[in-house]
């Protein structure tokens, strides 16, 4: 399949790096520095070589926020035939936008993000499908994911985002009121440590894509149960009541496996 890949970040590189195994790829970004790292790819220069190159995927890798944007500079270069896929971690604004062009699509989430994941061993990491998408476009995605032993879960873009609101509101909200009661005289211990590494690798995120996950609209009823289990917290710790202590240490328990 001939494939180009618009945005030469961590996740553009590394997409391009596995699919030029078995794919005539070619790669464009903005930032001509990030082209050329990237072994076995064709490096373009500029919109006119993608009309050349004639993809039949185009896999959008630039920023959530210029996501959109980058799509309406590149539509008017592409073959009517091409398949629009986004690898976005936030699909906000994407089923209108892929409802009104006239492009097949196919959507996914990598969720093994550069920040924390091993890009070379990925295992038992997880991604997600859109179903909506083309199945031609799916079938790709799905062949690379299969071969890296990635675990595939297919959700609606409807499902996706309320999916996106437990899995990363809630260890991003929880990183945040850590980071916000961070007192930097303390001397930290181990457990301590492992939070704050946590916590710096979640606001190494880019502002646009921390604010985008906060305003997903399942974001609030997340946060409303997250507030509602610290109250409840601070009740048992005002009662001292062991005994409900061991029940609610044994119901967290329960919910972490």
């Amino acid at each position: 399949m001939k494939i180009t890949i618009v945005g030469c970040g961590k996740m553009g590189s590394w997409i391009a790096k596995e699919l030029a195994k078995e794919n005539e790829v070619s790669v464009y970004d903005v930032n001509k520095s990030k082209i050329g790292s990237i072994g076995n790819v064709k490096n373009l220069n500029d919109l006119e070589e993608i009309k050349q190159f004639e993809p039949e995927v185009l896999i959008n890798a630039v920023t959530l926020q210029n996501t959109i944007k980058a799509f309406d500079e590149i539509v008017k270069y592409l073959p009517e035939n091409c398949i629009l896929a986004d690898v976005t971690s936030i699909k906000s604004g994407l089923p209108d936008y892929y409802k009104k062009c006239s492009f097949k699509f196919v959507s996914v989430h990598p969720m093994f993000g550069p920040t924390f994941a091993t890009m070379e061993s990925l295992r038992e990491e997880n991604a997600i499908i859109i179903k909506e998408g083309d199945e031609q476009g799916k079938s790709l995605f799905q062949k690379l994911f299969s071969s890296l032993n990635i675990r595939i879960f297919d959700y609606s873009f409807k499902e996706h985002d309320e999916m996106m609101a437990y899995s990363l509101t809630t260890p991003f909200v929880s990183s945040m009121v850590f980071a916000a009661c961070m007192d930097s005289t303390a001397v930290p211990g181990s457990t301590f440590a492992r939070h704050r590494k946590i916590a710096r690798g979640v606001l190494s995120e880019d502002d646009h894509l921390l604010a985008e996950i906060l305003f997903n609209p399942n974001s609030l009823k997340q946060l409303e149960k997250i507030t509602a289990r610290l109250e409840f917290l601070k009740h048992v710790i005002k009662a001292k009541d062991y005994e409900e202590t061991n029940g609610f240490f044994d119901k967290l328990r329960k919910n972490i496996g």
